[in-house]
C-alpha cells in the first residue's frame, strides 16, 4: 500500500509540473519530431545511394546550358503564374489586390511553408495583414485563399487521374501511388463538404452558432461571399497551367542532362512528386520528394544515376529557387524577422551541403595530400562528425525562427564543428567557406537571439536522455552478445556488440551488419527506433523556451500596494495587487503593472500604475523587452479610452472591448419615469420588513461565515464558477477588511449582501461581489445598489462604478472583430446575459465609459478570446 501510495503521489506530481507544459507546446513537440523523421528519410535516401552520387555530379556538371536557361525561364513563369493566381482568387470573391502585393504573399507564405507542420496548408493563415491594411476584408483574404488552395488540389487531381489510369494500363503505377492520390481526393471532397456545411444555414449553421458562437459571423460573412465563378474557372485554368510549367520543367531537366525524355515520364513524375509535396506535413517534402521522385524515375525506366541526377537537377529549379526568391522578399526591409529568416534558410542550406558532401566520393588529390598530416581513422571520424553536424543543423534552422538564446549556441557550434570538419574530412574549403559564412552572419545577428530555455525541462531531458541511453546500451550489447549467430552470421564479441550497439542507435554506418532474418531486422529497427527518439526528445528539452515564474515575492507586493497608495487613480487598481496576479516592477521601483500568463501571452490588467504619464510609458517599454526575452506575446486588458494615445505612441492597436458605467451620486434621484422600476423595488423590499445593515471592518468571523453560505448558494443555484482578475473572488481575508451591506430578514437571515471594494480614483467608490440567496425576493438587488448609492453620498463621494458591461456600447462597428462582438451580444442566446447586465446598469442612468483591449498584432485576436478566458480562472 505505502509503495501505491508513493507511486501514486510521483504520478500526481508529475502531471501537476508537465501536463501544462506539454498542453501547450504539444504542436511544437510534435512538430519537432515529424522534422527528425522526414530528415532521417532523406539521409537515408542519400546514404544508400551513395555509391552512385559520384556518377550523379559528373552528370550535373555536364548539363547544357541552354537547357538549364530554358528551365530557369519556365521557373520564373512558374512563380509569376502564382501570383497572378492568387490575383484571380481575390476577383473571385469580389476583392481587388495589386499584382506584386499578390506575389509577394506568394513568395513569403511558400518560404514560411518550409518551416511550418502542414506548412502548404498552415502558410495561407500568414501575411494576410498586408492584404488587409489596403481595404480587402479579412474573411475575404481567408476565403480566397482557400479557393486558392482549392484550385490548386483541383488541378492536380485533373491532371493526375487521367495519368494515372493509362499508368495503371501501363503496369507503370504501385499502390503507394494510388494511396497518396486517394488522400489528395479524400482531402478534396473533405474541403467541399467543409464549404457546403458551413454556409447551409439548414445544416452546421445553427449548431455551430450555440457551440462556437465566435465563428458566427464568419460563417454569416461566408454565406454572403458568392464565388464569382467567370474568376473561379480562370484560377482552374492558371493552376493547370502552372501544373504544366512543372511537367515541362522536369522534361527539360531530362533533355538538360543528355537522357531520354518523354511527356509520360515528366507526366508521372511530376504528379507522383506533387502528391508527396502535399501530404507532406513538414519542410516541404524534403527528402520524401527526392526519394518518391527518384523510385518513380526508376520503375519507368531510367537508371539510378540518371534518376538521381534528374530529381536534383528539377528540385533544385523547383524548391530551392522559389525558396531563395522569398528569402528576397523579406530583404526588402530590414527587420527583425529578416535576421531570424537568413540565419536559418543558411543553416538549412549548410545541412544539406554537409550530408551531400560526405555522401560524395572526395576529390582523390586533396585526400593523399591530406593523409599526410592526418591518421585515416580521423579522416573518418571528420566524416562522421560533418553528418551529424548536418543532421542537426537541419533541426536547430525551424528552432531559429524562435529567437531560442540555446538553438543560436547550438547552430554556431554545430557551424564551427562543420568548418573543422569539412578541412579536416577532405580540405573541402569550398564547404569550409559556407560555414564559416554561416558562423560569421550567426555572430552578427546574435541579439536577435534572445529568449532563454526551460533549465528545469533541460535537467529532466539530459537526465532522461542519459538514463535512456544506458538503458538502450545494455538493451543493444546484451541483445548482440547473446544473439544466435545465425541472425546475423557474426559470433558478436563484447566490443563488436557495443559498437554496433552504439552505430545503430546513432544511425551511423553500419556495413557488413547484414540481417538474416526477420527478428534481426526488428531488433535492429527497435535500436534505431529508441535511438532516434531519445535524440529528439533531448534536442527539445535543450532548446524549448524558458517558462518564467509565474508567483512574486512578497517584498514586490509590498512595493505595489504602496505605489497604488500613492499613485493609484482607477477602480481597478486594488485587484493589481490581488493574490492571482505576477507583479512586474521597472528596475528602480517607481512604477509597476500587473499581470497573469496564459500560455504564450501576459495579460496585464489595465495601464501600470506610476507617478507621470511617462513613468507608465517606461514600464510599458520595460515589459515589452520581458516579454520579447521570454517569447511572451503582450495583451492589455480594459484599458480606457483616454490612454488610448500612449498605446498607440508605442505601436500598439485597440479593440472595443465594452462600457463601464458610473453614476454620479449627488445628481442621482428616484424621481421620474426612468426610475420607476427602481422605487417598486424599493417598496417591495420594505414592505417585506427586509432592512440593510452596514458592517464596517474588521468583519466578525461568524458574520463572514454566514456570508460565505450565501456566496456558496449563489454559486450552486446559478451554475457558475469564480472568476477573478478584473473581479474578486470570496477570500474571507480581503472581505474581513471591507465593509459590507447586507439584506436581512426580522431573524438576521442574509438574503443578500455586497462588500465595497477600496477605489483609487478621486471622489469614486466601487463594490465587488454581489450575490443573494435562491429563496431573496425579486427586487432586492435594486434595493441593495440604492442603499449602496446612499452610503456612498453619507461619505460624500462624488461618483460610483457599477463596473463593466461586456460587449455593449458599439453602435457602428468599424472593423470585424468590433462587428462580431454586436452580432453576438444582439442575436446569440449565449451572450444574452451581458445584455442583461447592460439593462440593470442602465436603470441607474450611469455615464458609459469605453474600455479597449491593447494588442500588438491582428493574430493576437484569434487567440485573445481563449487567453482572456484562462486568465479569468483563479
Amino acid at each position: 500500500m505505502k509503495k501505491a501510495s508513493v507511486s501514486s503521489s510521483f504520478w500526481n506530481t508529475w502531471k501537476e509540473k508537465n501536463l501544462p507544459f506539454l498542453r501547450e507546446n504539444g504542436k511544437v513537440i510534435l512538430q519537432f519530431i515529424v522534422t527528425l523523421f522526414f530528415i532521417s528519410v532523406g539521409i537515408w535516401f542519400l546514404k544508400h545511394e551513395g555509391t552512385e552520387l559520384t556518377d550523379v555530379k559528373n552528370s550535373l556538371v555536364k548539363a547544357k546550358w541552354s537547357w538549364l536557361a530554358v528551365m530557369f525561364g519556365i521557373t520564373v513563369a512558374y512563380l509569376l503564374l502564382q501570383g497572378l493566381m492568387y490575383v484571380v482568387a481575390f476577383r473571385a470573391v469580389g476583392a481587388r489586390v495589386a499584382y506584386p502585393d499578390a506575389l509577394k504573399l506568394f513568395l513569403k507564405r511558400n518560404f514560411v511553408s518550409v518551416f511550418l507542420p502542414a506548412g502548404g496548408v498552415s502558410s495561407l493563415a500568414f501575411f494576410g495583414s498586408s492584404i488587409v491594411s489596403k481595404g480587402v476584408k479579412h474573411t475575404q483574404v481567408y476565403f480566397a485563399s482557400s479557393i486558392y488552395a482549392f484550385v490548386g488540389l483541383l488541378s492536380v487531381i485533373c491532371v493526375a487521374v487521367p495519368a494515372f489510369f493509362f499508368a495503371l494500363a501501363e503496369g507503370t503505377v504501385g499502390s503507394g501511388e494510388w494511396y497518396a492520390l486517394g488522400t489528395i481526393v479524400l482531402l478534396l471532397i473533405g474541403l467541399v463538404a467543409a464549404y457546403k456545411l458551413l454556409t447551409s444555414e439548414k445544416l452546421l449553421y445553427g449548431w455551430l452558432q450555440k457551440k462556437l458562437p465566435a465563428l458566427a459571423v464568419v460563417l454569416s460573412d461566408l454565406h454572403a461571399h458568392k464565388i464569382a465563378m467567370p474568376y473561379f474557372m480562370t484560377a482552374i485554368i492558371i493552376s493547370l497551367v502552372i501544373d504544366l510549367a512543372g511537367i515541362v520543367n522536369l522534361y527539360v531537366a531530362m533533355l538538360a542532362l543528355g537522357f531520354r525524355a518523354t511527356i509520360f515520364v515528366a507526366l508521372m513524375g511530376y504528379v507522383v512528386s506533387v502528391i508527396l509535396l502535399v501530404v507532406s506535413p513538414f519542410l516541404r517534402g524534403l527528402g520524401a520528394v527526392e526519394f518518391s521522385l527518384t523510385y518513380v524515375l526508376v520503375r519507368l525506366g531510367f537508371g539510378k544515376v540518371e534518376a538521381l541526377s534528374i530529381t536534383f537537377l528539377y528540385r533544385f529549379f523547383e524548391f530551392w529557387i522559389p525558396l531563395l526568391a522569398g528569402a528576397g522578399t523579406f530583404l526588402l526591409k530590414i527587420n527583425s524577422l529578416l535576421l531570424r529568416v537568413v540565419p536559418a534558410l543558411l543553416l538549412l542550406a549548410l545541412g544539406v551541403v554537409n550530408i551531400i558532401s560526405v555522401l560524395t566520393p572526395a576529390i582523390s588529390w586533396r585526400l593523399n595530400w591530406l593523409e599526410n598530416f592526418l591518421p585515416v581513422q580521423a579522416i573518418h571520424a571528420s566524416n562522421y562528425l560533418v553528418l551529424i553536424a548536418g543532421f542537426f543543423l537541419l533541426v536547430t534552422a525551424a528552432f531559429m525562427l524562435k529567437g531560442l538564446r540555446t538553438a543560436w549556441w547550438f547552430a554556431l557550434i554545430l557551424s564551427l564543428l562543420s568548418f573543422i570538419g569539412h578541412l579536416t574530412k577532405a580540405v573541402d574549403y569550398e564547404e569550409a567557406a559556407l560555414a564559416l559564412a554561416v558562423v560569421l552572419i550567426l555572430v552578427f545577428t546574435r541579439k536577435e537571439y534572445f529568449v532563454r530555455n526551460n533549465p528545469a525541462l533541460r535537467t529532466v531531458g539530459l537526465q532522461t536522455a542519459l538514463l535512456g541511453i544506458a538503458a538502450l546500451l545494455v538493451y543493444g550489447v546484451t541483445g548482440f552478445y547473446f544473439l544466435d549467430p545465425g541472425h546475423f552470421h557474426i559470433d558478436f564479441n563484447f566490443t563488436q556488440a557495443l559498437k554496433y550497439t552504439f552505430f545503430n542507435c546513432f544511425l551511423l554506418n553500419t556495413a557488413g551488419l547484414v540481417p538474416a532474418d526477420a527478428f534481426a531486422r526488428d531488433f535492429l529497427v527497435s535500436l534505431n527506433l529508441s535511438g532516434f527518439l531519445l535524440t529528439a526528445f533531448l534536442l527539445y528539452t535543450l532548446v524549448s523556451p524558458y517558462i518564467i515564474k509565474r508567483n512574486s515575492p512578497a517584498e514586490d507586493f509590498i512595493t505595489a500596494r504602496e505605489l497604488v497608495r500613492r499613485y493609484g487613480n482607477s477602480g481597478m487598481d486594488y485587484f493589481k495587487t490581488y493574490p492571482d496576479k505576477t507583479i512586474f516592477l521597472t528596475d528602480d521601483r517607481q512604477a509597476f503593472l500587473a499581470y497573469r500568463i496564459a500560455g504564450n501571452y501576459a495579460v496585464v490588467l489595465e495601464n501600470p500604475v506610476a507617478e507621470t504619464s511617462e513613468g507608465r510609458k517606461t514600464c510599458l517599454r520595460a515589459f515589452d523587452e520581458f516579454c520579447r526575452k521570454n517569447s511572451l506575446k503582450c495583451l492589455c486588458y480594459r484599458v480606457p479610452e483616454e490612454e488610448l494615445e500612449m498605446y498607440s505612441q508605442l505601436g500598439k492597436k485597440h479593440l472595443f472591448l465594452g462600457q463601464e458605467g458610473v453614476v454620479s451620486v449627488k445628481s442621482f434621484t428616484l424621481q421620474g419615469g426612468k426610475t420607476r422600476s427602481l422605487r417598486n423595488a424599493l417598496k417591495k423590499i420594505t414592505d417585506l420588513g427586509l432592512k440593510e445593515r452596514i458592517y464596517e471592518p474588521p468583519i466578525p468571523e461568524g458574520l463572514l461565515q454566514k456570508l460565505q453560505a450565501v456566496s456558496d448558494e449563489w454559486l450552486q443555484a446559478t451554475g457558475r464558477q469564480e472568476i477573478s482578475f478584473s473581479q474578486g473572488i470570496f477570500l474571507p481575508q480581503e472581505l474581513r477588511q471591507q465593509a459590507v451591506i447586507t439584506v436581512e430578514n426580522a431573524e438576521e437571515k442574509i438574503l443578500a449582501f455586497l462588500n465595497i471594494i477600496p477605489d483609487f480614483a478621486p471622489g469614486e467608490g466601487t463594490f465587488d461581489l454581489v450575490r443573494k440567496t435562491r429563496d431573496a425576493p425579486n427586487g432586492i438587488m435594486d434595493f441593495l445598489h440604492i442603499s449602496l448609492l446612499q452610503y456612498f453620498k453619507d461619505r460624500n463621494f462624488e461618483t460610483l462604478n457599477l463596473g463593466f458591461a461586456p460587449l455593449s456600447g458599439i453602435e457602428s462597428p468599424q472593423s470585424f472583430p468590433e462587428r462580431s462582438m454586436k452580432f453576438a451580444y444582439e442575436k446569440i442566446k449565449a451572450f444574452s446575459h451581458y445584455k442583461g447586465l447592460r439593462e440593470f446598469k442602465e436603470k441607474f442612468s450611469p455615464e458609459w465609459h469605453n474600455k479597449y483591449l491593447i494588442y500588438s498584432h491582428d493574430y493576437d485576436l484569434l487567440q485573445a478570446p481563449a487567453v482572456l478566458a484562462k486568465v479569468i480562472k483563479p
